[in-house]
């Protein structure tokens, strides 16, 4: 019992307070709300490609991608991680960046594969699905060298979605002239679909923001880079897009080559002498 008197305690003599107020804050909804937005643009891009409307289709799926980026870093912000929103995060991800990639790139050029059309579309949807399966086991697990090392497994799925839908970047680029022809299309977006699937299920280290390194010196030409990157996307979209979905391509090699360096001089390390 208190030892101040009832009048102290700003309450009236013989009040009891009553119980908490239970709830979820309003701070660990919205991040939630985000990724839910994430999952609404990626349908709305099967929508888009329904009407035949592909740069509104690519465009939807591009605005989940920013909205995917942002949730995590929302929720960190806000001290909002919760287990559910990992999971509502993997669901979204798998909708937007799995099934609707596969289905505007179906809708677009590989409903006249003649055969396998379809399964092309398919591997997508499915190595995405395998891809977020994958991570969600090892959301816990103590040994994971990729991530101790600031790498990631495979190719994350927006940004895979982005290269499965890049021949659609070109086409918006330089206009149907390359790609009028069906065969050719289709040909290229399965070339496309089934490397992009591959890399997604793969266990190859990808360099993640963890693992790039800026020496003091190059903040400034870094600075500089964003600022004409940011300029390009907005007077040239497509361009821009095209090719840094082409530097990412890239970019895989030597992230594995870096990695296998990474892993020796490790090994180098502990080797007694």
């Amino acid at each position: 019992m208190s030892d101040k008197p009832a009048g102290e305690t700003g309450l009236p003599d013989g009040h009891v307070p009553g119980p908490r107020r239970a709830g979820i804050p309003l701070r660990a909804v919205i991040p939630n709300a985000v990724t839910v937005l994430a999952l609404c643009f990626g349908l709305t891009g099967v929508r888009f490609a329904i009407a035949g409307e592909w740069e509104k289709a690519v465009g939807a799926i591009i605005v989940a991608a920013v909205l995917d980026g942002i949730d995590g870093r929302v929720a960190r912000l806000l001290k909002a991680n919760t287990r559910f929103g990992a999971e509502l995060d993997s669901l979204s991800d798998v909708t937007a960046f799995g099934v609707a990639p596969a289905l505007i790139v179906y809708l677009w050029s590989l409903q006249y594969l003649p055969g396998i059309g379809w399964v092309i579309a398919l591997a997508h949807a499915v190595t995405c699905a395998l891809r977020l399966a994958r991570f969600n086991a090892q959301i816990d697990a103590a040994d994971q060298p990729h991530k101790r090392a600031g790498y990631l497994t495979g190719i994350p799925a927006p940004i895979a979605a982005a290269l499965t839908l890049s021949p659609l970047f070109l086409t918006f680029w330089l206009e149907p002239v390359i790609l009028a022809d069906l065969r050719v299309r289709y040909t290229l977006v399965a070339i496309v679909v089934v490397t992009v699937s591959f890399l997604m299920a793969s266990s190859l280290p990808t360099y993640s923001w963890g693992s790039i390194r800026l020496r003091a010196s190059q903040r400034l030409p870094a600075l500089v880079g964003v600022g004409l990157f940011a300029g390009a996307l907005f007077s040239a979209p497509w361009l821009t897009l095209t090719l840094l979905a082409a530097a990412y391509a890239a970019s895989v090699p030597f992230a594995i080559r870096s990695y296998a360096r990474l892993k020796r001089r490790e090994a180098a390390a502990v080797t007694p002498a």
